[in-house]
């Protein structure tokens, strides 16, 4: 049996999935599209059963690509669990007529039932499930309650007699069905209620997020550099790298499988940052370097996500997106940028076009700077004052705007508004919190650390064949003379596609002006790529669209660094 579970955004219908399939999962993109489902097994009457989370849609009449797939599942499913949200019935009513339309054996799960007891909605059960037809569940899916009587009730779903009538019609029974089995009891606002309505207002709302965004930001640096000091530094330098040492002992110094294995020795030893070889930088950049931030950064979105403060803060921010042809919740992979941008790219899969993934990854790529890139940049440009590190993030911002309207203008496609439920207030679960955790964590495993180490693996064949020296020379024209940089300055631009945190550290030792460093970190912030960026892109986003942002990035970094150069007095 293959059971659907289908719902609006934001209802619960993925930790209801997550209760029944455990951590057992599979994610893949729906053929022919780029909308993800997610699918797992579970049990009904000791019988093994198939289960497919849905994309969260609100109708289907295919208004975008999300329902468009939604639509094409139907066909292919036995039964359908329609989850709406308790607390908003005449908001999950449309979606269940429009199911029971469809003449499929279903049922209706009425989740976060026990937040409608607070709030004084009382519904009828009995009755509702007597005018729809078919069985309805009330459930907690954080709690579990109702989830056990759910699935022992699917064998009893059953196709409805419901005739088909034009949208106007079926508002006007949405209306009659409310106005029969709810009804409403006053009693004052919590102080939970009170916050929630704090944190969508446009003044109070924003100081909150910038509280919520700056505490996050905070919790990943915090928690991705621990684990990178105390954990696995000492694992690569104290255990994995006298392997290294011995193997490459045996390769033999300067020799071809040595460079691309193990990369150059610096003053004998083997620097995993720096000696970019496969067995070293390969492996040390996805497992040293962006495991620790994606693995602290998937932790606060899973808190975020469970609490329900991400749908604020994603109509919070709406109107600000819109403007760079996006909606609210693209503010989330730009945060998730912040710490590394490989998470970012990835975190992009939960925008709705391919239109707004393309622009998203664009500027994550070219106007936010790594964690590893801001370290550097402090560093560096913050000893020569505090001035010059704000002309550098300032320039990225307005890089950042600029280039967004530029392709909302330019990019054609799909555009979709931002219709999203918001929940209210709950504590995230922590076996809920570790599930989802443990998901994402093993597709980054199984998707972007193969492809990394790919990615560093060509690399590494360019630079031993001398590919990288001759893109130097053709580069140093332009270096010089449009950038105003030294021509030595054209090794850290190269460098920079392997790691852009070190080219900057390269610019170091070169006695640049003020300006020249300035210049020089603007450029590398929006310069090519990191490669770990680069295949993740490529991965996302294929060839076509992967070839057209980094043109983006080329361009902009030129004529940014350029103007820089002539307008700095």
């Amino acid at each position: 049996m293959r059971v659907l579970l289908v719902g609006n955004p934001n209802v619960g219908k993925s930790v209801i999935f997550s209760r029944l399939t455990g951590i057992q999962v599979v994610v893949s993109n729906y053929p022919g599209s780029t909308v993800e489902f997610k699918q797992g097994f579970f049990k009904i009457d000791q019988q093994k059963s198939e289960i497919v989370d849905v994309p969260g849609i609100y109708s289907l009449e295919s208004t975008n690509e999300a329902e468009e797939v939604a639509v094409q599942m139907l066909e292919k499913g036995d039964v359908v669990i329609c989850v709406i949200d308790a607390t908003r019935l005449e908001r999950g009513l449309p979606l269940v007529l429009q199911l029971l339309e469809k003449k499929k054996p279903m049922l209706v799960a009425l989740n976060i039932y026990d937040e409608a007891i607070h709030r004084g909605v009382h519904l009828d059960l009995e009755a509702l499930e007597s005018i729809l037809g078919v069985p309805v569940i009330p459930t907690v899916a954080v709690t579990g309650e109702g989830i056990k009587e759910m699935v022992s009730r699917i064998p009893q779903a059953r196709v409805p007699e419901v005739p088909a009538g034009p949208a106007g019609e079926r508002w006007q029974r949405i209306g009659e069905i409310v106005a029969r089995v709810q009804s409403i009891t006053h009693r004052h606002h919590s102080l939970r209620e009170r916050l929630e309505d704090f944190s969508i207002h446009p003044v109070g709302g924003i100081l909150l997020a910038g509280l919520v965004i700056a505490a996050a930001f905070v919790f990943v640096r915090t928690l991705s550099e621990g684990i990178i000091t105390y954990g696995i530094e000492p694992l690569f330098e104290g255990v994995y790298k006298p392997v290294l040492l011995r193997l490459s002992d045996v390769l033999g110094e300067g020799s071809f499988w040595n460079e691309i294995l193990i990369g150059k020795r610096i003053g004998g030893d083997i620097d995993f940052v720096q000696s970019f070889g496969l067995l070293s930088t390969g492996l040390f950049v996805p497992l040293g370097m962006v495991f620790p931030y994606i693995l602290s950064f998937y932790v606060v979105l899973s808190l975020l996500e469970d609490s329900g403060y991400l749908p604020r803060l994603a109509v919070l921010l709406d109107g600000l997106m819109h403007r760079v042809g996006l909606h609210g919740y693209a503010m989330i992979p730009n945060i998730l940028g912040i710490g590394c941008n490989v998470p970012g790219i990835l975190a992009t899969r939960i925008l709705e076009s391919r239109r707004e993934r393309f622009i998203a990854c664009t500027l994550i790529s070219i106007g936010i700077p790594c964690a590893a890139l801001h370290a550097m940049i402090f560093g560096l440009v913050g000893e020569r004052g505090v001035r010059f590190v704000l002309i550098v993030y300032g320039t990225l911002f307005l890089v950042w705007v600029s280039l967004g309207l530029v392709l909302n203008a330019l990019v054609k496609g799909f555009a979709p508004e931002l219709f999203i439920e918001i929940p209210p207030y709950r504590r995230p679960l922590p076996a809920v919190v570790l599930k989802k955790l443990w998901m994402r964590m093993k597709g980054f495993f199984k998707e972007a650390v193969p492809i990394v180490l790919i990615g560093v693996f060509l690399v590494n064949l360019l630079h031993v064949a001398g590919v990288f020296d001759a893109v130097a020379r053709v580069c140093a024209p332009v270096v010089s003379r449009l950038l105003g940089l030294p021509q030595e300055a054209v090794v850290a631009l190269v460098i920079g596609f392997l790691r852009k945190d070190v080219a900057v550290g390269m610019l170091a030792p070169l006695n640049l002006t003020d300006k020249q460093m300035v210049v020089g970190c603007v450029v590398l912030a929006m310069f090519f790529p990191c490669v770990a960026t680069f295949v993740v892109m490529l991965r996302e986003l294929g060839w076509r669209d992967m070839l057209k942002s980094v043109a983006a990035m080329l361009v902009s970094s030129v004529l940014v660094g350029t103007g820089l150069n002539m307008l700095w007095r």
